[in-house]
């Protein structure tokens, strides 16, 4: 018998409300499933079975009444430890909030506690979602399912170890340079990044205002569509025009090519023609986006660097402290940059539907990459994920083949508001690969 866990949102859905399945059986095989293999993943930082088998029940209680909810009714999820949850030690994985309690919460938590879903507790991030994995920090980063002697990427890592190693099939991530979409890909599962501002952030710990989206971490592309509907946004695609390839953003990486090559070729295939289009350079935009993270998360983390420098980790004390170098002129000219950027997405995309263009460079770094901080500072991993978050395009990445072994991800970027179409291509490309394999 297929485990509850691994059977697709909509499926699970159905089998709810036809009295196939309840919530709290539902919900006891995910808590079950956790204790047999979140030992070794090490994804959750607490886990709240008490609370998630409360809220099981009274869904139950609702469908038995006859009322139904919304599309995650009764279906369990987890949530990065920078999103509030009243009642729920939500600490940023930092020491700077080791009591702490959160108070109230966040917007975007209450709309799925209030559709029905069933909260399972809360799962590792980097430290303030800065960079990682730091030994330094609060809690252990946690182990790539894929293979466990590589990183999940982060800042949203316990989000994406939960949901690949089919712990739960839904989580909520941060976004400010690719925390959602970096660890979706390096752990081989979809993650959404909205358009900026189209999920509230009130009730998330900040890192960079500017930046900083709400997003989901999810199994496949069609749970990101379920949760998304969940969510209050539109999840009724269609894809109507060309596609535009960013061919050029991938370098000289011959087997990223490779696969790109080979995914631009399959929607074409599909009926989707693909065009290559250029953007500007990409280390420029890199530059500038990291400038306006380093002054904003100064400005929200300073105080307390200057005043407790001991409860932060090195890899986050170091990242945050680099905000000192800057002036006024870098700011102002990393914000032109970002208009600059939107501009030129916005033109590339107005005879395109959406852009396709990898989400990282290369798979899963080896934990072995990071240890010897002393000697090497932060290692940062290539992506091509932050000018989305400086123009607010939303962005979905989904498993496009593997290098090495290891899972690599399509991105794919649409106009403002339109995370239905992204969400629609997306789906159609995890359907052409099932078909495929």
């Amino acid at each position: 018998m297929t485990h509850p866990a691994d059977v697709p949102l909509s499926e699970i859905a159905h089998d709810l409300r036809a009295g196939r399945l309840s919530a709290v059986e539902l919900t006891r095989a995910h808590l079950d499933r956790i204790a047999i293999r979140d030992g070794a993943i090490r994804a959750f930082v607490h886990l709240a079975a008490e609370d998630a088998l409360s809220a099981a029940a009274r869904a139950d209680t609702a469908f038995a009444d006859g009322r139904d909810l919304g599309p995650l009714h009764g279906i369990p999820f987890a949530v990065k430890d920078l999103i509030d949850v009243g009642g729920w030690p939500v600490r940023g994985g930092s020491r700077l909030y080791a009591d702490r309690i959160a108070a109230r919460t966040a917007p975007v938590v209450a709309r799925l506690l209030a559709g029905g879903a069933v909260p399972l507790g809360l799962v590792a991030t980097y430290e303030l979602a800065t960079v990682g994995p730091d030994p330094g920090a609060l809690y252990p980063q946690p182990r790539n399912p894929r293979a466990t002697d590589r990183i999940t990427g982060g800042s949203s890592s316990g989000s994406a170890a939960a949901v690949a190693a089919g712990m739960v099939r839904l989580a909520l991530g941060t976004d400010t340079g690719g925390s959602v979409r970096s660890p979706s890909a390096y752990c081989g599962v979809t993650g959404l990044k909205p358009t900026f501002g189209a999920l509230s952030t009130e009730g998330v710990l900040p890192l960079s205002p500017s930046l900083d989206h709400v997003g989901i971490l999810a199994a496949t592309a069609a749970d990101a569509v379920h949760a998304w509907r969940a969510l209050g946004g539109s999840a009724t695609g269609t894809i109507q025009g060309r596609i535009g390839y960013v061919r050029g953003w991938a370098g000289d990486a011959t087997d990223l090519l490779a696969l790109l090559d080979d995914a631009a070729r399959g929607l074409a295939k599909a009926g989707h023609p693909v065009d290559v289009v250029a953007l500007p350079d990409y280390a420029a935009i890199e530059e500038a986006g990291l400038v306006l993270i380093q002054t904003e998360q100064l400005a929200i983390h300073g105080a307390a660097l200057r005043d407790h420098p001991e409860r932060f980790g090195p890899m986050s004390r170091e990242t945050l402290g680099s905000g000192y170098a800057l002036d006024a002129n870098a700011l102002a000219a990393a914000r032109a940059c970002a208009a600059e950027t939107r501009r030129a997405v916005d033109a590339a995309l107005d005879g395109h539907v959406a852009l396709i263009l990898p989400t990282t460079m290369a798979p899963a770094p080896r934990f072995a990459d990071f240890a010897d901080f002393a000697a090497s500072g932060v290692v940062w991993t290539a992506m091509r994920t932050i000018p989305f978050n400086m123009t607010g395009h939303p962005a979905i990445t989904v498993p496009m083949g593997k290098i090495d072994g290891m899972p690599m991800g399509l991105q794919i970027v649409g106009r403002h508001g339109d995370e239905a179409t992204i969400l629609a291509l997306a789906s159609a490309f995890e359907t052409a690969g099932r078909a495929a394999g």
